[in-house]
């Protein structure tokens, strides 16, 4: 890739198979879960309650998996979503171990598949990222695409296009469940839910009640705490030129704020296992009220494990809308209330099977 230019990389600047080290590794507190958890309101006491963390296992209360991935998120948008128009999807994100206060993350990425748009104007890059703690163990690893502007339109159309092969899905066997995660331990008084993963149907639909409207002030707190430089999330002015004429919220505020609503519902999914894809199938601004509907998939057991168990689910974010009057949209269509279509899996316990 060569040294990062002062205004960053543009589209023409990739090439397929370039490898990037990201800078500003960084040391993540409890300070840092206190805000994330100020900024989301997420609920699950497994990231804010010692003596439930500890129930199941952990050394300390882990990072909520999401901060984890925002902050990992950020080390990579200085090098591939500076000059972004939008973040268009991820696939492919695992989970690999817990993090906890006073771990220090660093971020890598490969540059996976290129192709210009039509327009000349921009493009969309593929990569391949990954976060490691500081004695060199992943600790998450994801695939997303991203449109980025072009610097100019000399060669416009001339780079031939690389589309990168992604799996549908992340196979249960390739979940990271540590070894030492006791979930039957997990108390319901704590989560405020009863259901496990044997009592969810799939097909059925949970439509989360409560709302959030997403403020400026709050989305460009939260971006900052992720050290996330993507200027259409920042330059206003800037903005007023571009195709929405104003910021964009991140896309990876909009996911906690779903998964945060969600938690009436799934107060007992106390973890996320992987998100086998995602589109952010419509901008989020300022102001911009967001519901949520979880679509349960599946329940998936977990190889060599009968106390916890996989659940996959759509978790839908939708804008300004009443859920009691939104339709689901099919697989891969699209609702202009809809700004978040994502495919992941969550963990749950298990209840002990009765011998006969």
């Amino acid at each position: 890739m060569g040294p990062r230019p002062a205004a960053g990389y543009f589209f023409e600047d990739y090439r397929v198979g370039a490898r990037l080290a990201h800078a500003t590794p960084r040391t993540v507190t409890s300070g840092d879960a206190a805000a994330y958890l100020a900024l989301t309101g997420s609920r699950n006491p497994v990231h804010c309650a010692a003596p439930v963390a500890a129930a199941l296992g952990h050394r300390d209360v882990p990072l909520d998996d999401l901060l984890v991935f925002h902050i990992a998120f950020g080390k990579t948008v200085h090098d591939v979503s500076y000059n972004a128009v939008a973040n268009l999807g991820y696939a492919d994100l695992r989970f690999l171990a817990p993090a906890y206060p006073g771990d220090t993350l660093a971020a890598e990425s490969e540059v996976i598949g290129l192709k210009e748009n039509s327009s000349g104007k921009s493009g969309v890059v593929w990569v391949r990222s990954r976060a490691l703690n500081q004695r060199g163990e992943e600790v998450v690893s994801w695939v997303r695409w991203v449109m980025v502007a072009r610097h100019g339109r000399d060669g416009a159309g001339k780079a031939a296009a690389v589309v990168p092969e992604l799996p549908d899905t992340v196979a249960p066997d390739r979940f990271a469940v540590p070894a030492f995660l006791a979930p039957r331990a997990l108390d319901p008084r704590a989560t405020g839910g009863s259901r496990w993963w044997d009592d969810y149907v799939p097909g059925e639909t949970i439509d989360h009640p409560g709302a959030v409207t997403v403020e400026e002030s709050e989305h460009m707190l939260a971006t900052r705490l992720y050290q996330n430089t993507a200027r259409v999330h920042f330059d206003a002015l800037a903005a007023r030129s571009g195709p929405f004429g104003k910021r964009l919220v991140y896309g990876g505020h909009v996911i906690s704020l779903a998964r945060a609503l969600s938690h009436d519902g799934l107060e007992n999914a106390f973890a996320i296992a992987a998100i086998h894809g995602g589109t952010h199938a419509n901008p989020t601004f300022a102001g911009d009220t967001l519901a949520a509907r979880t679509v349960v998939v599946s329940r998936d057991p977990v190889p060599g494990r009968d106390d916890v168990g996989a659940l996959r689910v759509r978790l839908l974010g939708a804008k300004n809308a009443n859920l009691a009057g939104l339709a689901t949209p099919a697989p891969g269509a699209r609702d202009p209330a809809v700004v978040l279509d994502l495919d992941l899996s969550l963990l749950l316990p298990r209840r002990a099977q009765r011998l006969e």
